[in-house]
């Protein structure tokens, strides 16, 4: 009868400490019954029945939930009403930007034309210094 008892013993303690373990790391959306504190209160003041019911409860919540909006479900994330439209959805914007794109690259060739007439008529220079040497 000793034995039995220890068998007993071992086994609530360790459905307790499973249940702890498994309590203590589910995440916040798996405790909808009851708050985090009173499970743990549950389980260690009513030590195998509290462990085994946090089993049960959990395994039948580890069901997905259709209440729940998921990201993905529904609008499409551009079309979403009453949100406003990030900067690289919006039109008007990404134009906005490719006209300013345009204008800079016209800018810099402007620009970089200048430089090579100036490169240019520089080496002239240099050349007709170095011709009468010659």
């Amino acid at each position: 009868m000793g034995r039995l008892g220890l068998i007993f013993f071992f086994a609530s303690l360790l459905i307790t400490v499973a249940a702890l373990v498994s309590c203590l790391s589910a995440e916040e959306d798996r405790l909808r019954t009851l708050p985090r504190w009173a499970w743990v209160l549950i389980i260690l003041f009513f030590s195998p029945i509290g462990g085994i019911a946090w089993f049960i409860v959990s395994r039948a919540d580890a069901a997905p939930r259709r209440n729940v909006w998921r990201q993905g479900s529904g609008f499409p994330e551009a079309q979403r009403p009453g949100r406003p439209l990030a900067p690289d959805d919006d039109p008007e914007f990404l134009r906005r930007i490719a006209k300013e794109a345009k204008e800079t690259q016209a800018a810099d060739r402007e620009l970089l034309s200048k430089w090579e007439m100036d490169l240019r008529r520089r080496e002239e220079e240099l050349r007709k210094q170095e011709k009468p040497e010659d």
